[in-house]
């Protein structure tokens, strides 16, 4: 860990990514295969799914995939595709089955093991046997409370390694105890990419987010070594400021477990490739990022507290909710404006400062697990100019 003032001197010709990485369809689709479906995908909270039958659906690189709880309590995953002519089984979001998913085309059912429980009409099929079309399976591993999928081929690697040593660095607030208590979802015109710079620099923060700042100086800050599943940064807290809330006094205890260390910073960790995670000493926030297209990101945010502050009398998070729903848009509209930039003629990639280490570290990485554009011209911009 260093502190941003420590930070050495950078070569001169460190860049910013040509264009294309941001604009280019055919760059989007390497890195869905590449990237995407090459690691864990984080999908969303335990919590989301409380009940047998409660499921989740989703929709991430190429893939329809459906999380359910099944009767056993067990979470499973599954592409949320019919056996019999490829229906989607799960529209929406989230929702409740009654004991079976059943397709809303022809009716056939499936357990919520996935097992294929009835298909109309294939009495007469012959050899036709319910037992080899049930729903098929989709690797998912559970972290701290949080669900991910494994779109890749072939067996998936545990999710500890990709995890790295994050358990133990995020074992202090107790993420698995923690209850979602508010959840807002933004659509940005932006690629996936912007998104974790964004994230992963403050400099930014003096000019669009001057409440935020007020609270945790732009420059108090330390970085940890970028590992392969994940970049991450704390923040300490102005003196006197115990949280990041729209009030000067917030209503909730710090998490059990915190030091008095922990209490006085924030952490800024990016799960790669689409998950962040925003502790604080009170409450968490975690975002998924869904990449939709080059120039379009969705993104689910949702508020972690303890349960023991959710039962409390008048529990009311939105000063947390509000303060990181204000800050969020202003992110998202630099993020929409760096994509309508970058995708201008008039782009050309820009000199990084010895304190955007990170998003040089972040660059490599896309680079290294999707290769080179095909065609970069010498200036760097794509098409060659």
């Amino acid at each position: 860990m260093r502190k941003a003032d420590d930070r050495p001197p950078i070569a001169a010709d460190q860049r910013t990514l040509a264009g294309g990485y941001y604009t280019d369809p055919a760059y989007f689709a390497r890195e869905q295969a590449a990237i995407f479906r090459a690691m864990w995908q984080f999908v969303g909270r335990a919590d989301e799914v409380p009940a047998p039958g409660r499921w989740i659906a989703r929709a991430l690189a190429g893939a329809r995939v459906v999380v359910v709880r099944g009767d056993d309590d067990a979470v499973r995953a599954f592409h949320n595709v019919c056996r019999h002519r490829g229906t989607l089984l799960c529209a929406g979001d989230a929702g409740a089955a009654r004991g079976h998913l059943q397709c809303p085309y022809h009716a056939w059912t499936y357990r919520l093991d996935g097992a294929l429980h009835r298909a109309p009409h294939m009495d007469k099929v012959d050899g036709f046997d319910l037992g080899d079309w049930p729903l098929r399976p989709v690797p998912l591993a559970t972290w701290a409370g949080n669900l991910f999928v494994w779109l890749g081929d072939g067996p998936p690697p545990p999710l500890t390694d990709q995890l790295d040593d994050l358990d133990a660095r995020f074992a202090p607030w107790r993420l698995g105890e923690l209850v979602t208590v508010a959840r807002r979802d933004y659509q940005l015109a932006a690629n996936w990419k912007l998104v974790i710079a964004n994230y992963h620099e403050c400099l930014h923060c003096p000019n669009a987010h001057p409440q935020l700042n007020r609270l945790s100086n732009y420059l108090a800050g330390d970085n940890a070594p970028p590992r392969p599943g994940w970049l991450g940064a704390s923040m300490e807290l102005a003196a006197g400021v115990t949280t990041l809330s729209t009030l000067a006094t917030p209503p909730r205890a710090s998490l059990p477990g915190l030091s008095e260390a922990e209490r006085r910073v924030v952490l800024y960790y990016a799960v790669l490739p689409g998950m962040l995670i925003n502790a604080h000493p009170d409450y968490v926030v975690v975002y998924r990022l869904t990449a939709i297209a080059p120039d379009r990101t969705d993104i689910t945010c949702q508020w972690l507290m303890h349960p023991d502050e959710v039962a409390r009398p008048g529990f009311d998070p939105a000063d947390a909710v509000e303060f990181w729903d204000l800050t969020n848009r202003q992110d998202w509209e630099l993020s929409d404006r760096a994509q309508a930039g970058i995708a201008s003629a008039g782009y050309r990639p820009g000199p990084y400062s010895h304190r955007e280490d990170m998003l040089i570290a972040f660059d490599r990485w896309v680079l290294d697990r999707a290769g080179p554009l095909a065609a970069d011209g010498p200036d760097g911009s794509f098409p060659p100019r």
